[in-house]
This record gives C-alpha cells, sequence and structure tokens, in this order.
C-alpha cells in the first residue's frame, strides 16, 4: 500500500525500552510501576488530576458508562453522534441506558452544539460526546449550558490527542474523558486506553472497575477501611464493590505509553502541518476544506465530497485502489452508526434519514491516512491524485 492509514507508529526506541525491562531476571508483566508512572506522567500532560490506564479505549467507554450507571441504576438517556465508533454507542447499551442520537456539525463532525440542546430532557444523564477525528467538537455554548444544567459531559477523546479547546486540552472539560492508545491512534500502547477525571470518586470507581471490582484496587484507605467496616466477615483482599470487569493494562504498554508520551507534542505538530498542506492543495470544487481548523490535531485526512454525486464517488474509490491509497469510507467507524444491525428494533426504521450532516458523510466521506513521517512530497503526490479524478 502506497499511502497507508498509518505508518511507523511504533519506533525502535519504543522497543528497546520494552527489551531492556525484560531483561530483568523477574519483571513484572502485569500492571505495575510502570503503568502508575504512565498514568501519572498523561495526568500532568492532560492537565487532569486523576487517570486510569485500562486495556483499550473501547474499556475506557465500557468503564465511563459504569460509572454513570453507579450514579443513575434507573438508567435513562445518554446523548450520543451518529459518526462514532461502535464502542461509545455499545457502551450506553451495555449500561441500560438510551442512546439518544444528535446529527453532526459538517464542519468538525463533531456533534452540533444546537442538535444536542434539542435532545436534552429529564431524563438525559449525559452527553458523551465525541470528539472526531482530531478536531475540537465542544462550544462554549454547550460547556455552559451543560453546567447550568448541571448535565455532565463525557468526552471521548479517542481520535483526538493533544486538540485543545480555547488552549486548553480536550479531555479537560469533561466530567470524564476517554483515550485509545490503538496503533492508528496519535500514539499506541499496541492496544490500550486511558480513562481521565477531576473527580476523586470517579477515580477510585474506575481502579476497582478496572479489576473485578476489587476494593483493594482503590488507593484511598478510607475507601478501602469503609468497605471493610461494613463487610467484617469477608476477607479484605477480597471485596468485591461491583459487578465488574477484567480491563487491566499490562507493564510492557506502560513502558511504551511513556516512551511514545515523549513525542506526542511533536507528532500533533506534525500531523496539523499535513492537514494544512492537504487542505491548501484539494480542489475545492470537489471537496470541502471548510472544517474548524483552531485546535485540531488531525487524526487523518478528512476527503469529504462538497455535494452529493455517485458517480463522482465511485470514480474516487476506484482512483485510490488504482493507485494505493488506503481509505475509510464513512468516516469513523463505518459512516452513520444508527444504519448497522446492533441498532435494529432500538430505534425506528429509517431513523438514520433525520441526520442528514451524516448521511452525506456515510456515502460521500473518507478519512486517508495522515501521520508524522509522511513527507511533504508524499502529501503532493496524494493530493495529485484526489485532483485528477
Amino acid at each position: 500500500m502506497k499511502f497507508p492509514l498509518m505508518r511507523n507508529n511504533i519506533l525502535r526506541e519504543d522497543l528497546d525500552a520494552i527489551i531492556e525491562y525484560l531483561k530483568q531476571d523477574d519483571p513484572i508483566l502485569t500492571h505495575g510501576a510502570n503503568v502508575r508512572a504512565f498514568e501519572a506522567e498523561w495526568s500532568a500532560w492532560l492537565g487532569v488530576k486523576h487517570s486510569v490506564f485500562v486495556s483499550s479505549g473501547a474499556s475506557a467507554n465500557l468503564l465511563t458508562m459504569a460509572i454513570l450507571k453507579i450514579a443513575h441504576p434507573e438508567g435513562g438517556e445518554v446523548i450520543v453522534p451518529p459518526l462514532t465508533w461502535v464502542s461509545d454507542i455499545a457502551s450506553v447499551l451495555q449500561n441500560g441506558f438510551e442512546p439518544v442520537f444528535a446529527d453532526i456539525d459538517p464542519h468538525t463532525l463533531s456533534m452540533d452544539t444546537a442538535q444536542v440542546l434539542a435532545q436534552l430532557t429529564a431524563k438525559t444523564r449525559a452527553v458523551f460526546l465525541t470528539h472526531a477525528q482530531g478536531f475540537d467538537g465542544l462550544t462554549d455554548e454547550l460547556i455552559s449550558e451543560l453546567k447550568q444544567r448541571n448535565i455532565p459531559l463525557i468526552e471521548d477523546v479517542c481520535e483526538s490527542h493533544g486538540a485543545t479547546h480555547g488552549g486548553k486540552k480536550l479531555g479537560g472539560f469533561g466530567w470524564i474523558s476517554n483515550f485509545s492508545f490503538y496503533y492508528a491512534h496519535h500514539m499506541s500502547t499496541i492496544e490500550g486506553g486511558m480513562i481521565c477525571t477531576n473527580d476523586a470518586e470517579v477515580y477510585q470507581q474506575a481502579r476497582m472497575l478496572r479489576s473485578h471490582g476489587m476494593v483493594r484496587e482503590a488507593n484511598d484507605t478510607a475507601v478501602r477501611e469503609a468497605y471493610q467496616s461494613a463487610n467484617p466477615e469477608l476477607n479484605p483482599d477480597f471485596i468485591f464493590a461491583y459487578p465488574a470487569y477484567n480491563v487491566r493494562p499490562t507493564e510492557i504498554g506502560g513502558i511504551m505509553g511513556r516512551s511514545q508520551l515523549k513525542r506526542l507534542d511533536r507528532n500533533v505538530q506534525r500531523r496539523t502541518a499535513n492537514l494544512l498542506r492537504f487542505l491548501k492543495q484539494i480542489d475545492p470544487a470537489k471537496y470541502r476544506r471548510d472544517f474548524k481548523l483552531e485546535g485540531s490535531s488531525n487524526y487523518a485526512f478528512n476527503l469529504i465530497l462538497k455535494n452529493a454525486d455517485d458517480d463522482l464517488v465511485e470514480r474516487l474509490m476506484q482512483k485510490m485502489r488504482g493507485s494505493g491509497v488506503e481509505f475509510r469510507r464513512g468516516s469513523a467507524g463505518g459512516g452513520n452508526q444508527i444504519r448497522q444491525p446492533y441498532l435494529k428494533g432500538i430505534v425506528p426504521d429509517g431513523h438514520h434519514r433525520l441526520f442528514p450532516a451524516t448521511e452525506h458523510v456515510h456515502f460521500y466521506g473518507f478519512y486517508i491516512g495522515n501521520f508524522p513521517d509522511l513527507s511533504d512530497e508524499e502529501v503532493d503526490a496524494l493530493c495529485a491524485i484526489l485532483n485528477s479524478v
């Protein structure tokens, strides 16, 4: 593949750090000192008080909704985007909440603020906003309105490491935020994810939920003592507060995360420079270039047809395949999630038609690989291919 979605996201220096660790006589391989150090370093980088490293971004989504369920055992509604990864919506369903969809803003590919506010009801338990493809999906109006109504904001920043809103990193605005360190993302721990929060209670809950709900995983002495006092007949090492999960990370992931974090800011800068070069050159008669770029930490080149054109989109896909350009049609997660089989019987038939901005991306939108070692010459060649259609 001449133009892959990702290239060289794990470097020799990352592997050397792991190898050096494994040379020890008896290295700890499950989560230990390097995991704890990575969590602390990530919190400092993001500007939050607490971070919990887990096995994937999807695991971060799952535990976040489990924490929301602790607060609202009666269930309720969670506002979600139709353009996102499956685990965002699946985690809502898995914890007994009802997903309520809000269409996207074409300039950010994240939920449109007016659409979100229109969906808020007395049953709304949270707004689960995906910062799609490296764009800043927040508005001051949304932040202010949710705060006034006391509705938690949950940020999915899995595709947008280092993006900012008003100069502050995304993931530091919500009640909870989630990150992914999958291979194709801004940085990688092979698999892995992070739950971030400034809420001390959420932090303890996430630590316990990560490891079977075991109380001993809480690092707050008062939390452990409260459970032990309430359950004197139980072995204090085996008190399970919640019917939880095992989504623990490995030390190898912690080592790799610490290594990759050192170059994350530099990589974000390069990705942004690549995006600006790409948007400057693609044909504005065919493709949209009016994205909100302020604060962006581009995840992938977004190629969205300006107008619905079935003939052009077929020729474009044929050209990309023939030229070795790897792409994903429909952008994040395969386009409009409301069309997916797992939502049959949960949303009404034809519900997807109520989201025209997402529908346009579903049929006429793509993303193409952008990564730090992509050269200017490669960006230029890619644009020439796309413009030749």
